[in-house]
């Protein structure tokens, strides 16, 4: 019975790490047209979540927890915007380096990783009752 309950903590701290994931995300997603409100700034620059495994001490169990939430060191866009209050002297607006597909495609791995771990605690879930209704 400590395996099955192990076996769902591991999954609850796979759902906390996608649920997380999927925020940052989100996040991503509803600041990509964000730019700086003056040449000299910076736009928004994505994040992205990191994950690590850890061992539980008092389970001996892996779980995953969050490592970081980093910025993405990549290129910002520029696109020619010469009336824009953030505009440089060429004209040119730096955009962030935030690409729609690549945050869609993120959110679908991350939903089906989320429903993985919960598919995983409902089984765990099962085999206890089954189990529970066999003793009995």
């Amino acid at each position: 019975m400590a395996e099955l309950g192990n076996s769902i903590d591991v999954s609850a701290s796979g759902l906390r790490a996608q649920a997380l994931r999927m925020r940052v995300i989100a996040e991503n997603l509803a600041n990509s047209d964000s730019v700086a409100k003056t040449p000299e700034g910076d736009p928004y620059r994505r994040r992205v979540a990191t994950f690590a495994a850890e061992v539980d001490r008092a389970s001996g169990a892996t779980q995953v927890s969050v490592k970081s939430i980093e910025a993405d060191k990549s290129a910002f866009g520029r696109i020619y915007q010469p009336g824009n209050p953030a505009a440089d002297g060429q004209g040119y607006v730096e955009q962030p380096n935030v690409n729609p597909l690549i945050e869609a495609a993120d959110m679908k791995a991350a939903q089906r990783s989320y429903e993985a771990n919960l598919n995983a605690i409902e089984s765990a879930r099962g085999m206890t009752m089954r189990t529970i209704d066999l003793l009995k």
